[in-house]
């Protein structure tokens, strides 16, 4: 499977691209709910299509006119699960009142629904080997995916007038998603991500003064 930029793909089409998971073929959402438990419970690796059709309750040759191979069902899976992260931040972030508190919720939401996610998590901890080389040695491609939506965030402050113009808000999204991602590809022996208000506390002192202009 040719992982070096299997996250970057998902991570812009979920972005930026309506959901190809056809809520109007009810065979294609079964096969990709199998494959989301399938992955789930076995990893990527030792999970085959047969595995998954046979969890569908559908024959494999109908699994494989879904989905052409094995590497086109796990993009569409993950896929699905940034889709759906996305959609649950963008409705949490117009709950924060402020420029601040939208910073911190983002940080420390992002952290922990992703390490949480049975799927995302899950294979970072089991198959670290199979995601986080995708992460972090595509030639930047995920992180430049995910530094562009947070810099497009920002700028939406600036318009709004809640962040200074002279904030140079591309740059400080390279430095939050790199910060980001470093704490999610390298166990730290400092910070507890799990430990919702030391994230808050690193957002508050090491984050917000990056906006001050």
């Amino acid at each position: 499977m040719t992982q070096d930029s299997l996250l970057g793909r998902a991570l812009a089409d979920a972005l930026t691209t309506p959901d190809p998971g056809s809520d109007n073929d009810e065979v294609a959402v079964r096969l990709l709910d199998a494959a989301h438990d399938q992955f789930c419970r076995m990893g990527i690796r030792r999970s085959t299509m047969e595995d998954v059709a046979r969890r569908a309750g559908v024959s494999r040759i109908t699994a494989y006119r879904r989905f052409a191979t094995k590497d086109a069902l796990v993009e569409h899976v993950v896929r699905r699960e940034f889709r759906r992260y996305f959609d649950r931040f963008r409705v949490e972030i117009r709950q924060a009142g402020t420029a601040a508190d939208r910073v911190v919720l983002g940080f420390v939401s992002s952290l922990q629904a992703i390490r949480g996610n049975p799927l995302i998590g899950g294979l970072m901890d089991v198959e670290p080997d199979l995601l986080i080389p995708s992460m972090i040695a595509d030639g930047g491609q995920t992180l430049a995916t995910v530094q562009r939506f947070l810099a497009g965030q920002l700028r939406r402050e600036q318009d709004a007038g809640t962040i200074p113009l002279t904030v140079d808000v591309d740059l400080v999204a390279e430095v939050w998603v790199r910060l980001s991602a470093s704490f999610l590809a390298i166990p730290s022996r400092v910070v507890d991500l799990d430990d919702a208000e030391q994230l808050r506390a690193i957002a508050r002192n090491y984050l917000l003064p990056m906006l001050a202009g």
